[in-house]
């Protein structure tokens, strides 16, 4: 389970931040202390790729013998993978509750670094981080942290892994001059940050493509390692083979058609939907919408909202089992063609990928996408997008099929495919190919290797220049950036409160 921060070690306000000595002179620190400890940091440990890519890593090389702590801001039991709450994994949260989330659901990547840093400060000043005596540092997601971390373990090389560009990935940008000049910093900020990890690896040739494209300057002046997220092959657990029963009593005699992302526009759960309407046959044929659903996100909330509404504008039944209510609690198929299953527990979606006949993975230009190797560990052919990192997992014709997320029909065709009887062999043969490419390219034991070869290489190389200055610098970056977000949040507000009173006063003219 993941730990919370014990008592008697809050902050000493008097207390001075501590640098951490190389792994074999750290003063006091944990037993394994000639090797030192890889430490991971990830901002948010839920259910998403990102997060199973973290605890693969993690998992993957404690296996190899290295301990193996990663620091987290938020951990909930209730919505994370097993690993992180079954004691497989030294999780530790820190500075959980002084800074939200978001503010009004607004300010959420400034609250994010903010978040981060305060856990780099509290750790360095109750000792926690030099007793660890880290010998690498594992980072994803945020690297506003990594000039902070540079000062504190010289010794440590630092690996930062890029998911993809955050700045890429910030809505609102092309429809707000606001939000543009709000994103000014922080762009900068990402930018300016990641040439302080000695070391920096993507997801796929995908993501490597567009990291170069946005920024040369870092291509230029380090090697960007390629690390294929990967899945666990070992023996599933006997609480899989009770949720496969559980299963297979539920949805016995259905043919089902699964999809499996967070619910969130980008993934395109609708296209699934859309081409599910435009089947000539579903008698017994049930599409599961399935995924990672956390309630204190609005974008969560609002699309399922959102895809509710299209099953009913396409006069396409549907009903929604929480992963708090069991699955015999679903409606039969004729009533209810559509399934959502929100926050599916790990063992429902591996016993889902056993019964499918077709995995339906709708994001387009998605960076890498961990759902299609789990479908392929299954023996399960995927239907994925013509673009992005499913390009590099799937195999078109071999071990799936590859359509264009712009062709609706070209999806209801493959559905077809899938669903016909007579395709039996061909889908076995696929399974059966997609299974050997999983043992091949992304195991667990293939990552595990590869990034402690990175780590190895690592410390061969010269450490990453620091200085109270850079830390100096990293926290006025910050602190303009706080005081921008504040100012456009308040601005923004007082305009709409603004035009909200303009179009009262028009309103009432127009009725006198």
């Amino acid at each position: 389970m993941a730990r919370k921060q014990p008592r008697g070690r809050a902050s000493n306000p008097s207390a001075t931040l501590t640098r951490v000595p190389a792994p074999a002179q750290a003063a006091g620190s944990d037993s394994n202390q000639e090797q030192g400890t890889i430490v991971f940091f990830h901002p948010d440990l839920g259910i998403g790729g990102a997060e199973r890519l973290v605890v693969d890593a993690a998992v993957g090389l404690q296996a190899r013998g290295h301990k193996v702590v990663i620091f987290t801001n938020h951990c909930d039991p209730g919505h994370c993978f097993d690993e992180c709450r079954d004691g497989t994994l030294d999780v530790r949260v820190r500075a959980s509750r002084l800074i939200p989330m978001s503010v009004f659901s607004r300010l959420t990547i400034l609250c994010a670094i903010l978040r981060h840093m305060l856990l780099l400060v509290q750790i360095a000043l109750t000792g926690e981080l030099v007793r660890l005596a880290p010998r690498a540092l594992i980072v994803d997601q945020l690297s506003a942290g990594l000039p902070l971390l540079t000062y504190l373990c010289p010794a440590a090389p630092i690996l930062f892994y890029c998911h993809f560009p955050d700045l890429l990935l910030a809505s609102g940008r092309d429809t707000s001059a606001l939000k543009r000049l709000y994103r000014v910093p922080f762009d900068k900020l990402e930018a300016w940050t990641m040439q302080f990890a000695a070391s920096t690896a993507v997801n796929s040739e995908f993501t490597k493509s567009i990291v170069t494209q946005t920024w040369p300057t870092l291509a230029a002046s380090t090697t960007l390692r390629t690390v294929y997220p990967c899945v666990d092959l070992s023996p599933t657990s006997s609480s899989s083979s009770t949720s496969n029963k559980a299963v297979r009593n539920a949805l016995d005699g259905e043919k089902l058609l699964l999809s499996i992302n967070r619910f969130e526009r980008k993934k395109d759960i609708a296209l699934a939907i859309k081409a599910f309407a435009g089947l000539a046959q579903r008698k017994n044929v049930r599409l599961v919408l399935a995924g990672g659903y956390d309630p204190r996100i609005d974008e969560n909330v609002q699309y399922l909202s959102e895809l509710r509404s299209l099953c009913d504008s396409l006069s396409l039944g549907h009903a929604t089992v929480t992963a708090t209510e069991s699955l015999a609690q679903a409606p039969p198929v004729d009533d209810a063609p559509v399934l959502f299953l929100p926050s599916v527990p790990s063992d429902t979606k591996t016993s889902l990928l056993r019964h499918a006949r077709l995995l339906l993975y709708t994001p387009a230009s998605e960076h890498f996408g961990i759902v299609p190797l789990e479908a392929m560990k299954a023996k399960l052919p995927v239907l994925a997008a013509t673009t992005g990192g499913p390009r590099e997992s799937v195999v078109d014709g071999k071990t799936g099929w590859l359509r264009p997320t712009t062709d609706v029909a070209a999806w209801t065709d493959v559905m077809a495919t899938a669903l016909d009887g007579q395709n039996d062999g061909l889908l076995k043969t696929m399974g059966e190919q997609g299974l050997s490419r999983v043992r091949e390219v992304f195991s667990r034991d293939s990552m595990a290797e590869t990034l402690d070869g990175i780590i190895a290489d690592m410390e061969k190389g010269k450490p990453v220049a620091s200085a109270l200055l850079n830390m100096a610098l990293n926290a006025v970056v910050v602190l303009i950036a706080f005081i921008i977000g504040i100012g456009g949040a308040k601005g923004y507000i007082v305009a709409k409160d603004r035009v909200v009173w303009a179009w009262k006063d028009v309103a009432s003219l127009i009725k006198g």
